[in-house]
């Protein structure tokens, strides 16, 4: 029989979203489908590290959605899931804070879906 293995990634995370992942409200990492977030399978292992407080959590990817934009990914999941509060409005322009319009169009996007372990 064969036997499955995983790899593991290591990413930083800002402290609200670091937090929001830590308590399970945040469900959807989104990030840009580089070559480094490519090689993200399903059943792979992510640590996230809180840049703030350097504390780690331990995840498993349970699902990977690939969109061309952010804008594609928002319209397809719930704002509390990919790390809005339910007072706060998910505008998927948030995202040029961290990703050029040029990246964008060039790797496209991908929301990774975790679950704490």
């Amino acid at each position: 029989m064969q036997q499955l293995t995983s790899n593991t990634h290591y990413m930083k995370l800002w402290d609200a979203p670091f937090n929001a992942i830590k308590s399970g409200c945040k469900t959807i990492e989104m990030r840009l489908n580089d070559e480094k977030r490519s090689t993200i399978k399903i059943n792979d292992v992510i640590i996230f590290t809180n840049t703030s407080t350097g504390d780690k959590i331990k995840t498993n990817v349970e699902n990977l959605y690939k969109y061309k934009t952010f804008k594609e990914l928002y319209n397809n999941h719930d704002k509390i899931s990919i790390g809005y509060k339910q007072n706060e409005t998910a505008n998927f322009e948030d995202m040029y804070n961290y990703y050029s319009k040029e990246d964008i169009d060039k790797y496209g996007t991908v929301g990774i879906e975790v679950r704490v372990v």
